[in-house]
């Protein structure tokens, strides 16, 4: 235990964030430096618990008691063993993982939590610093090949580990860029490119392969890679924006949210992209439908962009603002304000658009609002919602952001080509990551819908080992690497 008397010593304690007015006019990272003693502080706060729930709540199982131990001993080799041993990419998940972790923290019953995002993130920085993160390409080759499709958390970190067992592990990615999510799906002011391009230069000197504009079912043939690989993993992700299908959803001005994320990334990168298919919120009043992350990130990314107003929608209620005391140790539904809310938003709960309305030019001008009221339907077993009368009114808008989740994987082209079965949600069926089809597997939101980078990362772990037991018989991948990553 890091230090007996921590959690009574220290409260929690994050590092600081650039000014508002300073940080909308770039798109860097949000948050200053913090002392390294103070991250200690932090980690002493953990009373390393007879049950430890943060690893209930870590879809890694990440070690948590043990490398905050490390952290307070600023043993940072040990740190970084221990994190690596659960986790291929702790600088992504030290950025952008919502830490279900510290919603399980045991201290969080009665306490704030331990800032275990944030040590994680120090931990991971510190190791590249140091050298202790370095290429490290394995001992010896099984002359296996296997083809991972996709290069977001769940394609990485499959391509990761089966190249950690000695296969020849090609990465198709059918954008110009490797990342996936994580490179076009994020914008920078929550986590910078030059990050991922740190983890993938370090993966190509690993021996990891990356073709780039390779679009799987489209210009490169199922045939080739059932012909040329003894294993594919499918790691696409889920791609197909929930859409609604509402009275002016056509009109100029209404687009995805991924696609207005997606552009703005770009043009980070220093892409031109041509006037004519600009998505900015410059000068404009922008509605974002969706209360998630992903509109989180839109309302962000607005205001750096200079939109006029900035206006969030929610069907749902307005949760409560505390949690309730019978959530720990599960994930509470309670009100959470980012960094983007912070910017500058006004948020609208139990509202549901009905109609966007155009201008004489086919641009949208407006959209069509209505309140609702959620009760519960005994028939049904679910609450469902219904429209309250008299509440319809028009709200501005120039600039309308989808931001409604997604549905499934896209089903045309390598799905269909592969034959690869689906469940009732449309994504792959895939038992023990093993699809309908021989030697083809899938991870990530391909197999399990929607869900979180950390889950991603998981999966594609734990789909790796299941190639890698296929094609040798046994694997010497395990879920926690203890003893064989020594840095």
């Amino acid at each position: 235990m890091a230090d007996p008397k921590g959690f009574l010593k220290y409260t929690r304690e994050l590092p600081g964030k650039r000014p508002v007015a300073e940080r909308v006019k770039d798109w860097k990272e949000l948050y200053v430096d913090f002392p390294k003693e103070k991250t200690r502080q932090q980690a002493a706060r953990c009373m390393d618990c007879g049950v430890p729930f943060c690893h209930s709540g870590c879809p890694l199982g990440n070690i948590i008691p043990e490398f905050n131990d490390a952290v307070y001993r600023q043993n940072w080799k040990q740190a970084v063993e221990l994190l690596l041993s659960t986790n291929n990419f702790p600088e992504f998940t030290g950025r952008i993982c919502p830490a279900p972790c510290e919603a399980a923290c045991v201290l969080g019953i009665n306490q704030p939590p331990v800032t275990i995002e944030h040590i994680e993130k120090t931990i991971a920085e510190e190791a590249f610093e140091r050298g202790y993160i370095r290429p490290r390409p394995p001992l010896w080759r099984t002359g296996k090949k296997v083809a991972v499709v996709g290069s977001g958390p769940a394609g990485l970190a499959a391509a990761a580990q089966l190249n950690r067992a000695g296969h020849l592990v090609t990465v198709f990615e059918r954008k110009d860029r490797i990342g996936g999510l994580l490179r076009y799906g994020i914008p920078d002011f929550k986590l910078e490119k030059w990050v991922v391009e740190r983890r993938v230069a370090l993966m190509e000197a690993e021996g990891v392969r990356f073709r780039t504009h390779a679009w799987v079912g489209k210009n490169v043939s199922v045939e080739e890679l059932l012909d040329a690989f003894d294993a594919i993993v499918l790691a696409g992700g889920c791609t197909v924006p929930r859409d609604l299908k509402l009275p002016g959803r056509n009109l100029k001005g209404v687009h995805f949210a991924m696609e207005y994320l997606e552009q703005q990334n770009r043009r980070v990168a220093g892409d031109r992209i041509p006037p004519r298919k600009a998505i900015l919120a410059t000068d404009k009043d922008v509605v974002v439908i969706g209360g998630g992350d992903t509109g989180a990130d839109c309302v962000g990314t607005a205001n750096r962009q200079g939109a006029r107003s900035v206006t969030q929608l929610e069907i749902l209620p307005m949760p409560p603002r505390e949690r309730s005391a019978d959530s720990w140790p599960e994930w509470p539904r309670i009100l959470r304000t980012s960094t983007s809310h912070e910017e500058g938003c006004r948020r609208e709960w139990s509202v549901n658009t009905v109609e966007f309305v155009g201008d004489d030019k086919g641009h949208v001008r407006a959209l069509v609002l209505e309140e609702v009221e959620w009760v519960y339907d005994e028939q049904a077993g679910r609450h469902t919602f219904q429209p309250r009368e008299g509440t319809r009114r028009e709200l501005p808008c120039q600039l309308a952001l989808i931001a409604a989740g997604f549905v499934h994987p896209e089903h045309k082209g390598m799905l269909q080509q592969l034959g690869v079965a689906l469940d009732a949600r449309g994504n792959v069926l895939a038992e023990d990551y093993r699809t309908s089809v021989d030697k083809v597997f899938a991870a990530g939101d391909m197999r399990r819908g929607q869900s979180l980078v950390v889950h991603a990362i998981a999966e594609g772990r734990e789909c790796a080992r299941a190639v890698d037991a296929w094609l040798m018989g046994h694997s010497v991948l395990e879920a926690r690497d203890l003893g064989r990553l020594k840095v």
